[in-house]
């Protein structure tokens, strides 16, 4: 009855309602949000803000209506786009977790967007600039991000080629304290050039910092949904 409620303000009170749910998930909920800097966060304050996706995984389809969904039910596509993109399958999945903060149902994830045209868009919270970068070349360029919130497998690929590119922009060796998959991390989160930074030894804002603390909670889960 309580999500019946919530789901009704939504489509009746979209201003309001997106309004609010903005205020009461600003940093992603348990993760950053951000323009523009890795799949949907808040750029770190001790470095300027990068450039990056916000995108959601899936099954080809999107979940129910109420929009509810458990990114361990992406781990099909996870392990194959993982393994096409060279990225480690529990990063990804992990990823999906943190992203996992809202409500993923497709009207919900369109409302909001009328009502802030720069939002993330798919269970792995892919801004728009994000997806038509990484697309390029790739087996998916003739998609567009619309189509995101309709698609989890489309999300899931776009996010492990995200963290593909991200990967191959790291150098061979890097003296900062931070290993490649909480880089890659850290990317996604706030943007190339913040990884590439925390990689020389900057240090992370609040913001990119929770985002890796709530990746480190979702590790020993997100392992036991993309093993065989």
């Amino acid at each position: 009855m309580a999500e019946s409620r919530v789901r009704w303000r939504w489509l009746v009170l979209p201003g309001a309602a997106l309004a609010l749910w903005a205020v009461a998930h600003t940093g992603h909920g348990p993760a950053p949000t951000g323009q523009g800097a890795g799949p949907g966060a808040a750029p770190p304050s001790a470095v300027p803000p990068g450039a990056g996706p916000s995108a959601q995984p899936g099954s080809g389809t999107a979940g129910p209506g109420d929009g509810t969904y458990d990114p361990a039910d992406c781990a099909p596509a996870v392990r194959r786009y993982a393994a096409a993109a060279g990225v480690h399958p529990q990063l990804l999945m992990a990823i999906l977790y943190n992203e996992a903060y809202k409500p993923h149902d497709p009207a919900l994830e369109r409302a909001w967007q009328r009502y802030k045209p720069d939002a993330a868009f798919g269970i792995a919270n892919m801004h728009r600039a994000a997806f038509d970068e990484v697309k390029r070349g790739r087996d998916f360029a003739g998609r567009k991000w619309e189509e995101l919130p309709d698609d989890r497998d489309l999300a899931v690929e776009a996010a492990a080629w995200y963290l593909h590119d991200l990967d191959r922009q790291l150098p061979a060796r890097w003296p900062g304290r931070y290993g490649r998959d909480d880089l890659l991390a850290l990317g996604y989160n706030t943007g190339a050039g913040n990884m590439l930074a925390f990689a020389r030894g900057a240090t992370p804002g609040s913001q990119a910092r929770s985002y890796l603390d709530t990746l480190h909670g979702n590790w020993p889960r997100a392992g036991r949904a993309v093993a065989p």
